[in-house]
C-alpha cells in the first residue's frame, strides 16, 4: 500500500525520477487550463447563457464574495491567485473518484509548493498595497523587538499550511485504501464520499487562510492620529 503518490514511479533514470505526484499535478494543471479555455471561449452578456457560463459565474461570484468577507477591498485583484488555489485543491480532491488516480495533494511536496506560493504571494501583495518600506515596517510592529517573532511566524504558518493540507488529504486516501483491502465494497464508497467532502472543506480552509494572510499583509499599519484638544481660552 502506497502512503504517498511519490512512491508510484513511472520512469527513473539514475537519481531523476518521474513519479505520480508530478504526473498528476501536470495533468491537473492541464485540465484546469483546458477547461478554463473551453468555458470562457463563448462568454456572453445576453440573457441566454450556457450552463457552463452560469456555473463559472457562480464559482467566481462565490470566491469573490469570500475574498471580500475576509477584508480584502478589491477582490478582483486577488481572484486569479486565490481562485486558482481553491480550484486546484478542490479538483484534486474531486478527481479521487476516478480509478487509478491519486491526488497530488496527498504528497508533502505538493502541499509544500502550494504553501510556498502563499509565502511568496503575501509579501508581493503587501508591497503592491503599501509599498516596499511600508510593508517592511509592518515587521517592526508594534515594536522592533517583534522583528524575529514576525519572521518566525512567516515560516511557521507556511509549514502549518503545508502539513495541515497534506495530513488531511493523505489520511483520507489511506483510510480508503485500508477499507478496500479489509471490508466489502459498500464502506469504501461511503468513505470516498466523505473524502470528497473533506477535500472541499480543505480547499476552502486553505484558500481562506491564504486570503487572511494576504489581508494582514495589505492592511495599512499606520495608526490613526487622534487630534489633540484645543487649548482652553
Amino acid at each position: 500500500m502506497r502512503l504517498t503518490p511519490d512512491a508510484w514511479i513511472f520512469w527513473q533514470y539514475g537519481f531523476i525520477s518521474l513519479n505520480a505526484t508530478i504526473v498528476f499535478t501536470w495533468v491537473l494543471m492541464a485540465v484546469l487550463v483546458l477547461g478554463g479555455a473551453l468555458i470562457t471561449r463563448r462568454l456572453t452578456t445576453s440573457h441566454e447563457r450556457s450552463r457552463w457560463q452560469n456555473l463559472l459565474e457562480i464559482v467566481v461570484t462565490t470566491i469573490m464574495s469570500q475574498i471580500k468577507d475576509v477584508g480584502l477591498k478589491n477582490p478582483h485583484h486577488y481572484l486569479a491567485f486565490l481562485g486558482t488555489l481553491f480550484l486546484f485543491v478542490a479538483i484534486a480532491a474531486l478527481a479521487t473518484v476516478l480509478p487509478g488516480y491519486e491526488p497530488p495533494t496527498a504528497s508533502l511536496s505538493t502541499t509544500a509548493a502550494l504553501a510556498l506560493s502563499v509565502l511568496v504571494a503575501v509579501p508581493l501583495f503587501g508591497i503592491s498595497s503599501q509599498g516596499l518600506m511600508g510593508y517592511l515596517k509592518s515587521y517592526l510592529q508594534p515594536t522592533p523587538i517583534m522583528l524575529p517573532f514576525n519572521l518566525i511566524s512567516e515560516v511557521s504558518r507556511t509549514m502549518a499550511l503545508a502539513v495541515r493540507l497534506f495530513g488531511n488529504m493523505m489520511s483520507g486516501a489511506m483510510i480508503i485504501a485500508i477499507l478496500l483491502s479489509i471490508t466489502p465494497f459498500f464502506f469504501p464508497i461511503v468513505m470516498t464520499l466523505l473524502g470528497l467532502l473533506t477535500g472541499m472543506v480543505q480547499a476552502y480552509i486553505f484558500t481562506i487562510l491564504a486570503a487572511v494572510y494576504i489581508a494582514a499583509a495589505t492592511r495599512s499599519s499606520k495608526a490613526v492620529k487622534v487630534p489633540s484638544p484645543a487649548p482652553a481660552a
